[in-house]
């Protein structure tokens, strides 16, 4: 698969049009657990590939929040990047601002996973340790039938990629936090030197 891009040049797209830290963390986040679920779903030789789709997802979100997806095209062919990972990358903003239909198993995980990722994002940052290592589903669960709770993530989204991906929403719950828990340290470190 030729993505016109190196992880490490995605990294570094994304820091060229997304200056805020949460941006950033979320996109490493979303690479983490996208690269988790390439190797959980049989797809261990695509990992990298996977990975430079979660990061790149929010591309043009932070400088064009008005054209998320519809601007994204434009800057990644600026940078060489494949028509493969620019349409997995617009999918995850079907039925949403375009009409690009998530179809490879890895956009049904976007789609489903990108929204979920920002809403246990938030309930970590409720928990005393800051972290998802000791959370449970059980309170992970509560905050999301939580209507109040991390308003901006909508639960819509998330079930309709359950159903895309053909599991439970509980399933995707449990391998979504098990997927953060796996990339949260290697997140935080990255923050930490993007900061220093």
């Amino acid at each position: 698969m030729e993505d016109g891009i190196t992880r490490d040049e995605a990294f570094a797209l994304l820091k060229k049009y997304n200056k805020e830290s949460f941006h950033i963390q979320h996109g490493l986040t979303v690479e983490g657990v996208m690269r988790c679920f390439a190797r959980e779903c049989g797809y261990g030789e695509e990992e990298e590939h996977w990975g430079i789709v979660g990061l790149l997802h929010d591309i043009d979100f932070e400088q064009y929040p008005e054209q998320h997806c519809i601007k994204a095209p434009e800057l990644l062919r600026a940078a060489g990047v494949s028509e493969d990972i620019i349409h997995s990358v617009c999918s995850h903003g079907y039925e949403l601002t375009v009409d690009i239909r998530p179809e490879h198993e890895m956009e049904k995980v976007l789609y489903a996973v990108d929204e979920l990722t920002g809403l246990i994002g938030a309930a970590a940052l409720m928990r005393p340790s800051g972290s998802v290592q000791d959370m449970e589903l059980k309170s992970l669960k509560k905050k999301y039938k939580s209507k109040g709770f991390a308003a901006g993530c909508s639960r819509e989204v998330i079930e309709k990629g359950a159903e895309m991906m053909g599991i439970p929403l509980d399933e995707l719950l449990t391998r979504t936090l098990e997927a953060m828990r796996s990339c949260e340290a290697d997140v935080a470190e990255t923050m930490k030197k993007e900061e220093a």
